[in-house]
């Protein structure tokens, strides 16, 4: 097929799918050809709303009516792949996913994929390393493809603000393509060094060579920044309940933490709006409904953490409104990039909180980590001889479950372990930690964070200021930003939207549910148990006065509990302002049965602050102050729930003085801490206090770690 036959097929599919006014621009149309008739690996670098799956859509189109295979697209999020397949269907192309929410069909799929009977097959970067699909449907795929697109590229790469270790995994999938495959990757947020590193691995293979890379202005005209600092939690709700019916059509508001999405969505509908909190913990088909309504205009607003972020495509978003700072300036133009697609108009607006660094800190405390613990995963692996789950292996070393995995993922690329049907083992090759490497990337976040506190702090343009980020060549004075214009918008706010945020957010009281299951792989920590926990030894539902991550009751108890990265504990009585919230927490709390007695846990770094707080609930209510559970050991916090559960087996103890007080008391105790992390203190000190003759046990904190 000559060029102008080919060209004009690739018109008459975007029309297809854009609508009959609908032509290339010269970059989509440089992309197809260098796919279709040149075979190449390209990388494209456009802004949100550009048209970059339209040059996948086409190629694979025009690629099919030439006899080649399906092609496979790596998309990370569930909501773009929605968005994707609807838009396949415009474009005359059949697509189909495979993702962890349909694994019910997944044979059916891979049957019609097999059958030539799908010409887009979406999976997620996960599925690539899934013992079952990297071992039987990659390889077919691979051999069989006619085109594999890597959508979000930035990911692959260290450097990008959103890296995952899955996406490393493309590397291996690059350099196994069969000649003649092209490859194309596209993303909205790389800057020069996320750039080279992407088309350098693109050209990893033998089938591989210089990376065609395609690099426009990422300034979208109808965005309209601006930046307000108001002075506390109370005030931006307060503001943002005042102006949420004044932003322009449906847009959303982004929180840094999954409490904070929670509590802001359930104050904006107690003022009446149409709102939906949207996160990593929303149920998948609740969050399929919010979107759907966020498409269709029946809600004003999703309030979402960063879990909406890349995944969500609506043309004619009005705004984005962000309650506090992403932690990188190009991970804000990547979320905000999702407005103003469609519109003339869309306002963008930044409020930064105090508790915004604590956060970033927080995070960041997830790194990679330290070699001698990764060294700890490698050796137990090496020891067993044998493949160990995740759940099995986390009692073996010092890390959190979440960062186990991540340590396994890359390791796994490494080539160091292998995943396979029940769990992972090692492969015994030699593995280097690159601690240069971690520490550059960990370099590279500390100046991001910089660069957002130059982004809120900057007197020009703050549009040019987030384009010379991600080093687009274009970037220029935007004219419309609220430094620009010299028009912002007004840190007035009214008092009654006051009052009612700051109700809302020094209401306090937060339920605490008791673990209901004991951590896997106990026996081999001298533990045991395992299985459920049984009901004769659990705890009843508790009550913390409030999350260390509310924008709220957070700021006051962080501070308290010297949570907060630069602070430094000073024990102390409980505070006034503090006990009389946890009284209104305990007034409202609706216990089955009152307390008839209280009961301490031994602190190690807060003891006045934890005796004070018994001595006084027990003052207040008339109730006996049996005694303390008593704590051996350093106290330390231990990384996974495993080694804490062990630590604290061997470290809690019940006084005999105690016990022999609770035999005289008829009711519940009320178990008293100051915080709550993992929740095994609180487990384990009501197992032994049942054990110890207490009837029932209600647990009460001041505040829990999320």
């Amino acid at each position: 097929m000559d060029e102008h036959a080919l060209r004009e097929l690739a018109e008459e599919r975007l029309r297809a799918l854009a609508g009959p006014g609908a032509t290339l621009r010269e970059d989509q149309w440089t992309a197809i050809e260098a796919l279709v008739s040149g075979r190449r690996r390209a990388l494209v670098v456009q802004r949100t709303g550009w048209g970059k799956s339209a040059v996948y859509f086409i190629a694979t189109a025009l690629l099919r009516s030439l006899g080649e295979g399906p092609t496979v697209i790596v998309s990370p999020l569930l909501a773009l792949m929605r968005n994707q397949v609807e838009a396949a269907a415009r474009a005359g192309v059949r697509a189909a996913t495979i993702n962890s929410a349909n694994m019910q069909d997944w044979q059916s799929v891979q049957e019609s994929v097999a059958a030539g009977t799908v010409d887009v097959l979406l999976v997620s970067p996960e599925r690539l390393n899934n013992p079952d699909f990297r071992d039987t449907v990659l390889p077919e795929l691979t051999a069989s493809a006619g085109l594999l697109v890597v959508d979000e590229a930035h990911c692959i790469s260290d450097w990008g603000h959103d890296f995952r270790p899955d996406y490393r995994r493309l590397r291996t999938l690059l350099t196994e393509l069969p000649e003649g495959v092209p490859v194309l990757a596209t993303t909205a947020t790389a800057n020069d060094r996320v750039v080279r590193d992407v088309a350098d691995q693109l050209g990893l293979g033998p089938a591989g060579g210089e990376t065609l890379v395609l690099r426009g202005p990422l300034d979208r005209e109808s965005l309209h920044l601006s930046a307000l600092r108001l002075p506390t939690a109370e005030a931006r709700l307060g503001w943002l309940a005042d102006r949420l019916g004044e932003l322009p059509g449906s847009g959303i508001i982004y929180a840094l933490t999954v409490a904070s999405a929670d509590d802001v969505a359930s104050f904006l509908r107690e003022r009446g709006y149409e709102v939906a909190a949207y996160s990593g913990r929303t149920d998948p088909a609740e969050r399929e409904r919010a979107e759907e309504d966020l498409l269709a205009n029946r809600v004003k607003a999703l309030v979402a953490t960063s879990a909406l972020g890349m995944g969500f495509d609506k043309p004619d978003l009005g705004f984005v409104v962000h309650l506090g700072a992403p932690p990188s300036p190009i991970a804000y133009y990547q979320q905000i990039g999702r407005a103003g697609r469609g519109v003339r108009r869309a306002e963008v607006l930044l409020l930064p909180g105090p508790e915004d660094r604590d956060i970033w800190a927080y995070f960041a405390s997830l790194a990679f980590p330290p070699e001698a613990t990764v060294r700890q995963v490698l050796g137990a692996l090496a020891d067993a001889n044998r493949p160990l789950s995740t759940a099995a292996l986390e009692p073996m070393v010092e890390l959190s479950r979440t960062r186990l995995e991540v340590v396994l993922k890359v390791l796994d690329v490494d080539g160091a372990v292998h995943r396979v049907r029940g769990g992972w083992v090692s492969t015994g090759q030699p593995w280097t930690y690159d601690a240069e490497r971690y520490e550059r990337i960990a370099q590279a976040r500390r100046s991001e964070q910089d660069a957002v506190l130059g982004y809120l702090n900057t007197t020009g343009c703050r549009m040019e200021f987030l384009l010379r980020q991600l080093d687009d060549p274009h970037a220029s004075r935007c004219g419309r930003c609220d430094n620009c214009t010299g028009r912002g918008w007004s840190a007035e706010v009214s008092g009654q939207a006051s009052s009612a945020a700051r109700d809302r957010l020094r209401r306090p009281g937060v339920e605490l549910s008791p673990r209901k299951q004991w951590p896997s792989g106990m026996s081999a920590l001298g533990v045991p148990v395992s299985g459920k926990i049984a009901a004769g030894e659990s705890a009843l539902p508790g009550r913390v006065l409030g999350r260390l991550t509310d924008i709220g009751w957070g700021n006051r108890l962080r501070g308290l509990l010297g949570t907060s990265p630069d602070s430094q504990v000073t024990d102390g009585p409980v505070p006034d302002d503090v006990f009389d919230a946890v009284v209104q927490v305990l007034a409202a709390w609706d216990w089955p049965a009152r307390p008839a007695g209280v009961v301490t846990i031994a602190s190690h770094r807060r003891p006045t602050l934890v005796r004070s707080l018994g001595e006084r609930l027990a003052g207040i209510g008339r109730l006996p102050l049996l005694g303390e559970v008593e704590q051996v050991g350093d106290g330390a916090r231990r990384a996974n729930s495993a080694q804490r559960l062990a630590s604290l087996w061997q470290g809690l103890h019940v006084p005999m003085e105690l016990a022999e007080r609770l035999s005289t008391v008829d009711g519940p105790v009320l178990l008293v801490d100051d915080q709550v992390d993992t929740g095994w203190t609180m487990t384990v000190a009501a197992r032994l206090l049942r054990k110890a003759g207490a009837r029932e046990v209600l647990p009460f904190a001041l505040a829990v770690t999320a």
